[in-house]
């Protein structure tokens, strides 16, 4: 006779089925709940130059948790302090969004969204926390870390950083002004070309694609480089490397208004010429990137 096997489910089987559910409908649940501020922020980032990279950050957090699906503890045990600290920040936010509403102390459109996504942010941590615990949260941390991006920056800071990235791409330019050779009087960020003036305006400063860069180095040093300092490295170039972007961005621009004529002030290059020297910058990037990939591995070879 043949003796048939039998599969029987275990205990930790049926805890484990549990709450993977229940952290099914622990997301389906806090999307409801946060579905007016979530289908708000879609449509901000889908309308703004600045914000549009938004959209997308979800989509790169997924598929960073999916390459980290081997990595993840398939033991949950539920983290109560953290789990209720989290949720506390959370609720916490989200009150206080909305008593500002109501107190007549409504907060900018961008600000209160930043607000609302930090506060949906830290109720899913807390659902993690709660459903599968620490260790797990641990070995997922970078992915979910990521989702940081989804959060609009404060008009505050935003200000700040056009405004420090304008004067620096201007002092960029000014050397390279000189490098150039072209005869030009400067003052602040205005620049006397001979047959035209420019100057680095806000929208000149470039922080969306500096922004998107800096996104890109973070990803790029978790998922190609191993050691903390190389890491760091990466990313810390990145701030040069827009700077020295912006720069020669505005160089070129003034130099074809000095040589093509002032009308290529209008011309495409300068209107939507970012995608382009953005591109132009990934070209150093990624020699930099080859470089310290490269230094790990020779490290690693026997001697």
């Amino acid at each position: 006779m043949r003796t048939a096997n039998i599969s029987r489910s275990t205990p930790s089987n049926h805890r484990k089925t549990w709450r993977i559910w229940s952290g099914a409908c622990f997301a389906v649940v806090l999307l409801a709940v946060f579905a007016q501020p979530l289908l708000a922020l879609i449509n901000y980032a889908a309308g703004s130059q600045l914000y549009s990279y938004i959209l997308l950050v979800p989509f790169v957090s997924a598929y960073l948790l999916y390459l980290r699906r081997d990595r993840l503890p398939t033991k949950y045990g539920a983290d109560l302090p953290l789990a209720i600290v989290s949720l506390a920040i959370g609720l916490g936010v989200f009150v206080l969004t909305y008593w500002l509403n109501i107190a007549g102390q409504a907060s900018a459109e961008n600000d209160r969204l930043a607000l609302l996504t930090l506060s949906f942010l830290c109720c899913l941590m807390a659902g993690g926390f709660f459903l599968f615990g620490r260790a797990w949260m641990r070995a997922a941390a970078f992915p979910l870390a990521y989702l940081i991006f989804m959060v609009p920056m404060p008009d505050a800071m935003a200000e700040a950083l056009e405004t420090a990235s304008k004067y620096a791409s201007a002092e960029v330019a000014n050397l390279l002004f000189h490098l150039s050779g072209t005869p030009f009087l400067r003052v602040g960020p205005v620049f006397q070309l001979p047959n035209i003036t420019i100057e680095v305006a806000q929208e000149c400063s470039g922080i969306r694609s500096s922004w998107v860069l800096f996104m890109t180095s973070i990803l790029a040093a978790n998922l190609f480089l191993k050691t903390r300092w190389r890491r760091i490295a990466l990313v810390a170039f990145t701030i040069p490397l827009a700077i020295l972007r912006n720069g020669f961005r505005i160089l070129v621009i003034g130099l074809l208004c000095v040589n093509a004529g002032p009308q290529m002030i209008h011309s495409l290059i300068h209107r939507r010429g970012g995608p382009v020297f953005f591109m132009l910058s990934l070209i150093p990037f990624f020699l930099v990137l080859w470089w310290l990939r490269k230094g790990k591995v020779r490290s690693r070879q026997p001697q």
